[in-house]
C-alpha cells in the first residue's frame, strides 16, 4: 500500500466535507445542534402541517423561482450540515474502503491511478445505485416526505428545484444513471480487481453516458436561464449546482481518454501481431 497518495487521497476528501460544512455554517446560520435519529423509514406528516403549507399565500419553501407553488411541501427536520455530513462521511468511508480492497483484492498489483479511479467507480455505484435510485423511485414523494434521502434531495434542490417539481428530463436521466450505469460501475469495480478483459470498455461506456448526461444536465439549466437555483449562491448555486456536478464531467472526462488510450494500445499490438504472422507466412 501506497500511504503517501492514500494520505492525501484522504485528507482531500476531509477539507472538501469540512470546507464545506464551515461554508454553510458561515453563510446561512444553521444551528449545530441535532437530536433527530438517523434512519431511512418514510414519515407520514400530519394533515394540519400539509394544509398549512397548502394554504400560505406567500412562498413558504426555500426554492428557486421564487412563485413556485409547492403545495405538499415538507421542511425538512435535519439541519443541512447533518445531512451533508452523513453524506460526505459515507463517501470517504466508500473510498478508504474502495483503495483497501484494490490493494488486498486485486489479482494483479494496481498502481495509484487506477486504485483512485476503482474508489470513483466504487461511489458512483453507491450514488447511481442508492441515491439517484431513491430519486427514480419516490421521486413525486420527495416534496412532502421526510426519510433521510428525501431530505438529501430537498436540501440539493434548493441549487436547483428540477428535483422536487417532476421536471421530465431530470427524471429521465436520473432513471437511465440509476438503472445503466450504477450497476455497470459495480462491475467496473469487479472487473479491474479480476483484470477481465472487458474493464476499459466498461470504464469508456460509463464514462461517455456520465459525461454526456451531465453535459445535457447543465446545457438545459443554462438554456432555462439558471431559473431553478439563485445565482451566484456560494452554497446552494456554487457548491451543490456547480462545484458537484462538474465533477462529473472533469473526472469522467479524463477516464475517456484514458480507456481510449489503453484500448488504441490494445489494437495497436493486435495489429501488430496479425501484421508480424502474416510477414512469417509469407
Amino acid at each position: 500500500m501506497e500511504p503517501q497518495p492514500f494520505a492525501l487521497f484522504v485528507w482531500v476528501v476531509s477539507v472538501v466535507c469540512y470546507r464545506g460544512a464551515a461554508l454553510a455554517f458561515q453563510t446561512l446560520g444553521w444551528s449545530s445542534g441535532f437530536s433527530v435519529p438517523f434512519f431511512l423509514s418514510v414519515r407520514v406528516q400530519s394533515s394540519a402541517h400539509r394544509d398549512m403549507a397548502s394554504t400560505s399565500t406567500g412562498p413558504t419553501h426555500p426554492y428557486w423561482p421564487r412563485h413556485l407553488r409547492l403545495d405538499h411541501f415538507v421542511p425538512n427536520d435535519l439541519p443541512a450540515w447533518y445531512i451533508l455530513t452523513a453524506m460526505f462521511s459515507v463517501f470517504g468511508v466508500l473510498a478508504v474502503t474502495m483503495w483497501l480492497l484494490s490493494s488486498r483484492a486485486s489479482v494483479v498489483p494496481l498502481g495509484t491511478w487506477r486504485k483512485l479511479s476503482l474508489c470513483w467507480f466504487g461511489m458512483c455505484a453507491f450514488i447511481h445505485l442508492v441515491i439517484e435510485g431513491w430519486f427514480a423511485l419516490y421521486h413525486e414523494a420527495i416534496l412532502g416526505d421526510q426519510a433521510l434521502l428525501s431530505q438529501l434531495w430537498k436540501e440539493y434542490a434548493k441549487g436547483d428545484s428540477r428535483y422536487i417539481i417532476n421536471d421530465n428530463f431530470t427524471v429521465c436521466m436520473e432513471s437511465i444513471t440509476a438503472c445503466l450505469w450504477g450497476p455497470l460501475s459495480l462491475w467496473a469495480v469487479i472487473a479491474f480487481l479480476r483484470q477481465q478483459p472487458t474493464r476499459y470498455i466498461l470504464q469508456l461506456v460509463i464514462s461517455v453516458g456520465q459525461f454526456y448526461g451531465d453535459a445535457l444536465y447543465f446545457l438545459t439549466e443554462y438554456r432555462d436561464g439558471f431559473q431553478h437555483g439563485e445565482l451566484g449562491h456560494p452554497v446552494y448555486f456554487w457548491f451543490y449546482f456547480f462545484f458537484m456536478n462538474s465533477l462529473w464531467l472533469v473526472i469522467p472526462g479524463i477516464l475517456i481518454f484514458d480507456s481510449m488510450k489503453q484500448l488504441f494500445g490494445a489494437q495497436s499490438a493486435l495489429d501488430t501481431k496479425m501484421m508480424k504472422a502474416k510477414t512469417k507466412r509469407s
